[in-house]
């Protein structure tokens, strides 16, 4: 006996559960992937930024003032004990653009 319209009813919502169910598996696997590329830019330039700042005195003020600003006091403690050069003199964010066109 073919399957009643019933039986193809309830047969086709279940596809349909699957489907959402892969598709809502498909976009958090996704976001993950996306979070790990974006997890990984931020270490790499953070590096970059940590041998430019040891290298580089006003690399070094740059980031001597980008962590003045952090807010969040779990953050702040990551910086408690470090500075970017013994002797780093802070450079406004602005020169540092303004001799970067130059």
């Amino acid at each position: 006996m073919p399957p009643t319209r019933t039986d193809r009813i309830v047969a086709a919502r279940r596809k349909l559960e699957q489907a959402r169910a892969d598709l809502q598996l498909l976009e958090a696997r996704e976001a993950q992937e996306a979070r790990k590329r974006d997890t990984r830019r931020k270490i790499i330039l953070g590096g970059l930024l940590l041998d430019a700042a040891a290298k580089e005195p006003r690399f070094a003020g740059v980031l001597a003032e980008l962590v003045e600003r952090i807010a969040r006091p779990q953050d702040k403690t990551a910086f408690a004990d470090w500075a970017p050069t013994p002797n780093a003199t802070p450079v406004p964010a602005s020169a540092l653009l303004s001799t970067a066109s130059v």
